[in-house]
C-alpha cells in the first residue's frame, strides 16, 4: 500500500491552512511559547523546541488514523501564524469539532475568521460534514463573541468539562450546521484547494 500523500492545502484571500511538516517546529514554539497563547488550552506554554517537534511528529499517525487533521495556518507574506483543525470525529452522524489558536500578534486581525472559514469549507464542502462544534472556556469571553460574530450557535455549557492547569473547568458548547454556514460569513470567503484531504475524514459528497 502506498503512503497516503500528504498534499492537502486551502488557500483564501490572505491565508493558507496546510498540512504541517517537520520544518514548522521553529515558527510553531516561537508563537506557542508565549503563556497568553496558550491560556485556556489543556497544553503549553511550550518550554523547549522538542515539544514541538513531538506536537508535529505524531501528526502523520493521527491522520491516518481518522482522530486529528491540524492544519497550519500561514499567512500568504509572514509565515506560519498558529494552528487551526478538526478533532473529535464522528464519521456516523457526520459531525467534528474545530479548535484554532493564533499567534497573538494576529489577534483581532480577521485571522481567525478567515482560518475558521478555510477549515469550515474543508468540513462541510470536501469532507461532507453535517456539523462543526467549538468549545470556549467560560470566561473566555473574547473567543465567544468571535464565534458568535462567525455564524456558530450557543448551545449551552458542559460543566466540569474541561483539564487545566489542575482545575476542572466549565466550556460553552457552540455548533454550526451546514445550512447557517451556507447562509453566513464564512461561505463566503473565496477559497482555492490544491490536493486531497485525508481519505480517513471524508464522510460523504
Amino acid at each position: 500500500m502506498l503512503p497516503p500523500v500528504d498534499d492537502l492545502a486551502l488557500t483564501g484571500p490572505t491565508l493558507r491552512v496546510r498540512i504541517p511538516r517537520a520544518e514548522d517546529a521553529a515558527a510553531l514554539y516561537a508563537e506557542a511559547s508565549d503563556p497568553e497563547v496558550t491560556r485556556w488550552f489543556s497544553w503549553g506554554p511550550y518550554a523547549a523546541l522538542d515539544e514541538a517537534h513531538a506536537y508535529l511528529a505524531r501528526l502523520a499517525a493521527q491522520r491516518e488514523r481518522g482522530e486529528h487533521l491540524d492544519l497550519v495556518i500561514e499567512h500568504l507574506d509572514a509565515g506560519l501564524i498558529g494552528i487551526s483543525g478538526l478533532s473529535e470525529f464522528a464519521a456516523r452522524d457526520r459531525r467534528a469539532t474545530i479548535g484554532t489558536w493564533l499567534g497573538r500578534a494576529w489577534w483581532g486581525t480577521g485571522a481567525n475568521q478567515e482560518a475558521k472559514a478555510l477549515v469550515c469549507h474543508l468540513a462541510f464542502r470536501l469532507l461532507g460534514l453535517e456539523r462543526v462544534g467549538a468549545y470556549s472556556n467560560v470566561e473566555h469571553v473574547r473567543s465567544q463573541r468571535a464565534l458568535e460574530r462567525i455564524g456558530f450557535q450557543r448551545e449551552g455549557v458542559l460543566r466540569r468539562f474541561h483539564r487545566h492547569d489542575g482545575r476542572a473547568l466549565d466550556v460553552v458548547i457552540f455548533g454550526l450546521l451546514r445550512a447557517e454556514w451556507e447562509a453566513g460569513p464564512l461561505a463566503a470567503v473565496a477559497v482555492q484547494v490544491s490536493g486531497q484531504p485525508p481519505p480517513a475524514f471524508v464522510v460523504g459528497g
